[in-house]
């Protein structure tokens, strides 16, 4: 298996992390955001986001939630809309925001200074924050950053999906994987497990296996692990 890393791969990450706004606010109501890049200006973290809901007032529970936490110093509002035409934003009510916030509660810095690139804005939902991201490193440096990253931001982190350029690296190959942690994982990948909005619970996929939920789980765990070379 090569580990030239000259053609990068794409990572798909689960992370929570502590003292952070956006999972806070969106584990306590029934709301999402988007982030679409933080900056860094006048030593605080100014990110722009889409706040969205399936109802305007769970829209504005959501925003009444950020400007009233503790962790965020200023929102403001770009716009008035529902949506645009053209967005691939969930719900039926949307609204641009800006938010500042302290630096050092951000994980955007953490992980692009380890050369994690967003690849697709972020999606903060039920208090977990989801990343698509290209690097171009091998699979083990990779895995030894996400835990730099655990370990300097006491951060949660699970792999849900790697996948190789599309003209190809060598970066994901199942050779390593057991028959089950394969069958699993490609199973997985088949029913679009990894997609957004996910089309297929973990629970369904068992049933289907014909095995438990939490064995699933486990199987999926080592398979992620082993294909980022932490196993």
């Amino acid at each position: 298996m090569s580990d030239h890393p000259s053609g990068g791969v794409r990572v798909s990450l689960d992370i929570w992390h502590p003292d952070c706004w956006t999972l806070e606010v969106t584990e306590a109501t029934d709301a999402g955001l988007l982030g679409h890049g933080v900056h860094a200006i006048d030593g605080l973290a100014t990110g722009r986001f889409t706040a969205y809901a399936d109802t305007a007032e769970d829209l504005d529970e959501l925003l009444d939630a950020i400007r009233e936490s503790p962790l965020t110093e200023s929102v403001w509002e770009t716009d008035e809309r529902e949506h645009a035409d053209g967005d691939s934003v969930p719900g039926a009510a949307s609204r641009g925001i800006v938010v500042r916030y302290d630096l050092d509660k951000s994980i955007n810095d953490a992980l692009v200074s380890r050369g994690f690139i967003p690849d697709e804005p972020v999606r903060m939902q039920d208090g977990r924050e989801h990343w698509t991201v290209l690097v171009q490193e091998t699979r083990r440096t990779v895995h030894d950053r996400l835990e730099e990253l655990r370990e300097e931001m006491d951060a949660e982190i699970r792999v849900e999906l790697i996948t190789p350029p599309e003209t190809g690296s060598g970066l994901l190959r199942t050779d390593d994987l057991s028959e089950r942690q394969r069958e699993v994982f490609d199973l997985a990948r088949r029913r679009n497990y990894y997609q957004w909005p996910r089309e297929v619970s973990a629970a369904d996929l068992a049933d289907e296996l014909g095995i438990s939920k939490a064995t699933l789980l486990e199987h999926l765990r080592k398979a992620e692990s082993k294909l980022l070379g932490g196993e």
